[in-house]
């Protein structure tokens, strides 16, 4: 067992800027949450180890950019996931209406049989919320992929997204007789020490 964990799994946070995906990324790695909004510049990533069915599995947790212009740096962080967690805000809908696209991006740039998961942020703000979470579902179903709505303000689900979305990956290798590529270790992507800080920016 490598450095105290039995699995090592890389996921990616995806969706437009200002769905709050540092937010959900700061909440569940440190317990904290910040209202300032910064936009994240390129590639950001956290580690977070959690028990899971009696196993350590230590999560590397990469915080992509929404915006266009950081697209093609973002592309190369796809390959080697193990789970993609597509992120919408609840309050605005064009951030729910490009989730097909995030999907598209999915396909193009990640493994095969990668896990996803959509996650509705911002569920805090019920007054201005503007997608149905009956709406979400119901598209998430057709896609055959789990639907969580969260706040990272209020840290709702959000403990449970990301153990969601552990439990799919664990499943699957487990249940694999000869996992290629993605080991039940995965390999750490060299170039950052695993103990580094990130900058803690939040899109809020």
């Amino acid at each position: 067992m490598p450095d105290g964990y039995d699995y090592l799994f890389k996921l990616l946070l995806i969706g437009d800027s200002g769905v709050g995906k540092s937010c959900l990324l700061l909440r569940f790695a440190e317990d904290a949450f910040t209202d300032s909004y910064l936009s994240t510049i390129g590639v950001d990533f956290k580690i977070r180890t959690i028990e899971l069915e009696g196993k350590m599995v230590k999560l590397q947790i990469w915080d992509t950019a929404g915006q266009e212009r950081f697209r093609t740096i973002a592309a190369a962080y796809y390959r080697g996931a193990h789970g993609i967690v597509v992120v919408y805000d609840v309050t605005d809908n064009d951030s729910f209406a490009n989730v097909k696209g995030w999907l598209q991006e999915i396909d193009r740039y990640a493994s095969e049989g990668v896990k996803k998961l959509l996650l509705g942020n911002k569920s805090d703000l019920v007054e201005r919320k503007v997608v149905d979470y009956n709406t979400a579902k119901e598209f998430a179903d057709e896609l055959q992929i789990p639907f969580i709505e969260t706040s990272a303000k209020n840290s709702t689900n959000v403990e449970e997204a990301f153990v969601t979305m552990s439990k799919q990956i664990k499943e699957t290798l487990d249940t694999s007789p000869e996992p290629s590529g993605n080991s039940k270790a995965g390999n750490v992507t060299p170039g950052r020490s695993l103990n580094e800080e990130s900058s803690g920016s939040c899109s809020c």
